[in-house]
């Protein structure tokens, strides 16, 4: 049986743990990943960093999209372009992305901040397939978790973590077989509504307002302090005045 071609695409830990995972199990599942695509390597964060583990497994790095090879599976994590159709066709049997959030609900970017702005009880994450659109693919394998009350957006983002891990190396086999059913996004638009956030969208959601009620304040809080990005933030005497939970 001819062995499966993969590339993988992705960055972040999460790319970095799926590509691990993909990298252990090429023999027990009997496909040959070709090739990576990620961002560059001074985005890495300490032990993620794909391309050294590319390297040590001998697997070649791509240097961009318009340089992908032939193969039967495109298998994006955390992947920063959008993939036109000429670069989904390199794909003969799909191009599969997974997104870090409920589909269709949240699309684009900052999920876990609206998610919590919008004081959802539930939250999850999703394989889908690829098209030309922004995470508009028809839906694979989605898990569904529920949000604990007065969630900080780093706790919803490692239980998110969590979760798409988990989805990520219990669904592999059923990509390579292509075993599932595909489930258009539109079905679902009318239960669970849709939305397309973009990362220029944060700056916004990070202007408190000191008028508002205690109740949005700290909900607003809550979702925007992410540690390693700039706190939310007041401004007072034309200055910004930074919000930071002070932790134990």
């Amino acid at each position: 049986m001819q062995k499966k071609k993969i590339v993988f695409l992705g960055s972040k830990p999460i790319g970095f743990k799926c590509f691990q995972f993909l990298i252990d199990r090429q023999e027990a599942l009997n496909y040959n990943i070709i090739g990576l695509l990620s961002q560059p390597r001074k985005e890495f964060g300490s032990g993620n960093d794909l391309f050294q583990l590319a390297e040590e497994h001998n697997i070649p790095i791509i240097n961009s999209l318009d340089e992908l090879p032939e193969c039967h599976i495109l298998y994006s994590v955390q992947y920063h372009q959008i993939l036109k159709e000429v670069h989904i066709a390199k794909a003969s049997q799909a191009a599969y992305n997974l997104h870090m959030a409920p589909l269709p609900e949240y699309r684009g970017s900052n999920q876990f901040s609206f998610a919590l702005i919008d004081g959802k009880t539930e939250f999850g994450t999703t394989i889908h397939l690829i098209d030309p659109r922004i995470d508009h693919g028809d839906i694979l394998f989605q898990k569904r978790f529920p949000i604990p009350p007065h969630c900080w957006v780093n706790q919803l983002y490692q239980l998110t973590f969590d979760a798409s891990l988990k989805l990520f190396t219990q669904t592999l086999s059923h990509i390579l077989d292509a075993n599932y059913t595909p489930l258009p996004q539109n079905s679902l638009i009318a239960k669970y509504g849709t939305a397309l956030h973009y990362r220029k969208d944060m700056e916004k959601l990070k202007h408190i307002d000191l008028s508002w009620p205690a109740e949005t304040i700290s909900r607003y809080i809550r979702a925007t302090s992410m540690p390693g990005f700039e706190p939310p933030f007041c401004i007072i005497d034309n200055q910004k005045v930074y919000f930071t939970p002070l932790r134990p």
